[in-house]
C-alpha cells in the first residue's frame, strides 16, 4: 500500500467513523435513553465518545502518513481501528445485548489505543530527528 493510499485510506475511514459516532450518539441520546438504564447508557455512550476520538485520530494519522512518509505511521492507524473494534465494539455489545462478559475484551481494545498513540509518537519523533540531523 503506498502511503498515499493509506493516507486517503484513514480519511475516509476516520470520516466515515466520526459520521458513525454521530450517529451513534443521536441514537444513544434519543431511542436508548427510553430503553436502556442509566448505567448501561453511560457504557453506550463511553463506547461512542472513543470512537470519535479515535476516528479523528485516524483523520490525524491520514495527516502524519503525507507529511512523513517513510515513518511505518500506518501500524497506528491499524491499532486505532482494532481499538474502536475491541474497546467501543464490546461496550456496545455490553450495553445493547447485555452480554456482560464481553466487557473483558474492552481493556485490549484500550491497549490497542495506547499502541496506536505511542507509534504515532513514535513515528514523527523519528522523522522530526532524521530531518534534524540532514
Amino acid at each position: 500500500m503506498s502511503a498515499r493510499s493509506a493516507s486517503q485510506r484513514f480519511l475516509m475511514i476516520g470520516a466515515i467513523l466520526a459520521g458513525s459516532g454521530v450517529a451513534a450518539g443521536a441514537f444513544g441520546a434519543h431511542a436508548l435513553k427510553e430503553i436502556l438504564d442509566a448505567p448501561m447508557l453511560q457504557v453506550f455512550e463511553t463506547a461512542t465518545r472513543y470512537v470519535m476520538y479515535h476516528a479523528f485520530g485516524l483523520c490525524i494519522v491520514s495527516w502524519a502518513i503525507d507529511r512523513y512518509p517513510e515513518q511505518g505511521l500506518e501500524k497506528s492507524g491499524w491499532f486505532f481501528l482494532l481499538g474502536i473494534l475491541l474497546f467501543s465494539g464490546s461496550l456496545y455489545v455490553v450495553s445493547l445485548a447485555g452480554i456482560r462478559w464481553m466487557g473483558a475484551v474492552t481493556p485490549l481494545g484500550g491497549l490497542a489505543f495506547m499502541i496506536g498513540w505511542l507509534l504515532l509518537a513514535w513515528g514523527v519523533w523519528r522523522a522530526e530527528r532524521r530531518s534534524a540531523e540532514c
